[in-house]
């Protein structure tokens, strides 16, 4: 992707006052007319040797452990948003996937989806057929964003 030498600063000053990928991708679109994907703008401030800024956890105390009890190890995370929509993520990527998982939909049908290499999506249900609530698949979107976010993608 070529950008101009002022939409080069202009995305760099959007990464130094610490805005996310996501709202780079947004305002890509909005300012200039720019429609990429989350990948794409990933590899776009990557060649611009920029890295954006992770914002600083809420710095709490953990108590100590107590001796007597033993820790228990959770199982991966599953996020869920209002509304019913759930989302996890494999450990390991299903073969040909960058990354992948699956997705429990408002009204209890089940879906693996992926993201391939190239940035694409997809979601394979496990009824044939199935077509989720559109309101699903925008909590759905919004969780995977979250949640590749948390994975430094």
């Amino acid at each position: 992707m070529n950008l101009t030498e002022e939409q080069r600063q202009r995305v760099t000053a959007w990464i130094l006052q610490g805005a996310k990928l996501s709202e780079i991708q947004n305002r890509l679109g909005q300012e200039f007319g720019l429609r990429l994907t989350y990948m794409e703008t990933r590899l776009l401030v990557d060649d611009l040797k920029l890295t954006p800024k992770d914002p600083e956890p809420p710095k709490t105390e953990k108590p100590a452990p107590d001796a007597k009890k033993p820790v228990e190890e959770k199982p991966p995370a599953e996020t869920t948003k209002p509304g019913g929509v759930s989302l996890t993520v494999d450990q390991i990527a299903r073969p040909g996937a960058f990354v992948s998982g699956k997705v429990t939909f408002s009204d209890g049908q089940k879906a693996e989806w992926y993201l391939d290499q190239t940035g694409r999506l997809g979601v394979i249900p496990a009824q044939q057929g199935y077509k989720p609530p559109a309101a699903d698949v925008q909590q759905f979107q919004m969780l995977l964003q979250d949640e590749l976010q948390k994975m430094g993608m």
